[in-house]
């Protein structure tokens, strides 16, 4: 057992995919140092995007709020009202298919449609939370010009509107009176759903961090230090959304490489095809069959591996949860050591997925400059089905957590899972900005 987990040591660092291999603290300084350049300009690979809104003020009790909410695939709509206990409570909440989802139209359309949702709460609220999970630009009215679909929405001349002032006029055209939107992505709405988590939790500051399908981080950052921006809003400080998922920074390995080169984004999202839903799991396939060519498995794994078509972190999961039964991996290995050789390259990878996240944080974290009083922790609202489903890297995680975030850096972080933290951070940003 030991001969075998030598091998693939020996196999990864020889590729240079070995996650002890990469230095935490310097890599920790080159994030903070990327996420330094992005507030400047433009130029760094972290885009570090203003958002103008900020977590300070309170959240007014029993005044409701209309949240919308546009993902991939679905379109909710709901109405957020906060106790006198600051507990949310959600009512009228319908889900919608996404306008542009299963077959191109126009922008007239998609606001026409989008209006359509959310008329029937129209006379519950004067204000208006729009997470709004695509590429766009937000202006320091809270508004924001669209910059990108996904190729799973299309819709045709949407790109560059502003789009919370397009649905404003379409509502006042029928006849409804004047209303607020604010705009965001889901994962600054993540972050502003912990503040609505435990009111009467003393955490320093706030971090949402999604891991599923893809990745990104946003943070609180004080203005003075924003300084490729000069309008302001009143506050002291303004949540940013990192875009961490695009960090170009952080040691790749061969197989790094030669995977991305196979991208139609090359050069892109390098710090997302390291540690993701949508490419970890490709990425190790690639690996395994890196290691067939190294002699790692038997022939009789190598040409099961070959013959499948593709690999992805479902059947990666299904394996490490059960190596013995009727999956996709287990039924690829012809003996113990093929299962053995196997794991531990799985293992060792989300162990390098677990680390370099840890990286990120802890970057972001010691950059916000929050969290040395243990009894005011800095609070990371985290999403996503990669960070919570994934086998193994919850765990992985948290050790990286301990030993280098809390003991050798003298920070602490409380994580926090949120269920319908997406449309409670849009009502909390609804109200307060």
């Amino acid at each position: 057992m030991d001969n075998i987990k030598s091998k693939v040591i020996s196999f990864l660092r020889d590729n240079n995919m070995y996650y002890e291999d990469i230095p935490f603290k310097e890599s920790c300084d080159d994030f903070i140092s990327e996420m330094e350049k992005g507030l400047l300009s433009d130029e760094g690979t972290l885009k570090m995007i203003p958002t103008y809104l900020t977590i300070d003020g309170n959240i007014p009790s029993n005044k409701p709020v209309i949240v919308m909410d546009a993902g991939g695939t679905n379109f909710r709509v709901a109405v957020v009202t906060f106790d006198d206990k600051k507990q949310p409570q959600i009512t009228d909440f319908n889900v919608y298919p996404m306008p542009g989802s299963d077959r191109e139209i126009s922008k007239e359309e998609f606001y026409d449609k989008v209006v359509d949702y959310v008329e029937p709460v129209l006379n519950k609220g004067d204000r208006i939370g729009f997470c709004f999970s695509y590429p766009t630009k937000v202006l320091p009215n809270k508004d924001g010009i669209v910059l990108q679909m996904s190729k799973q929405v299309k819709i045709d001349g949407i790109i560059g509107d502003i789009i919370g002032e397009n649905i404003l006029k379409r509502i006042k055209d029928r006849g409804y009176g004047d209303k607020k939107i604010v705009i965001l992505n889901d994962t600054v709405a993540t972050l502003l759903g912990g503040k609505a988590f435990c009111p009467d939790k003393n955490f320093e500051s706030y971090i949402g961090f999604i891991l599923g399908t893809g990745t990104n981080t946003c943070y609180i950052e004080e203005c003075k230090n924003i300084r490729k921006i000069t309008e302001f809003n009143e506050s002291e400080n303004m949540i940013i959304n990192m875009e961490s998922g695009g960090y170009g920074k952080i040691k790749r390995g061969l197989i790094d490489e030669e995977f991305d080169r196979e991208m139609i984004d090359p050069n892109e999202y390098l710090f997302e095809k390291m540690v993701s839903g949508r490419y970890l799991g490709p990425l190790i396939f690639k690996t395994i069959k890196k290691a067939c060519k190294n002699n790692l498995f038997t022939k009789e794994f190598s040409s099961n591996i070959n013959n499948l078509d593709s690999l992805n972190l479902k059947d990666v999961s299904e394996f490490l949860n059960l190596p013995y039964s009727n999956n996709i991996l287990s039924n690829c290995c012809f003996d113990e050591d093929d299962r053995l050789t196997l794991f531990y390259i799985i293992d060792f990878m989300i162990e390098r997925a677990s680390k370099i996240i840890a990286v990120s944080l802890a970057g972001t974290i010691k950059k916000s400059g929050k969290g040395k009083n243990p009894l005011k922790p800095v609070c990371i609202t985290a999403d996503g089905s990669t960070f919570y489903k994934l086998k193994g890297f919850k765990e992985k995680l948290d050790y990286y957590v301990r030993k280098n975030i809390n003991d050798e850096m003298g920070y602490f972080v409380e994580f926090i899972k949120m269920d319908n933290a997406p449309v409670i951070g849009a009502a909390i940003a609804g109200l307060i900005n």
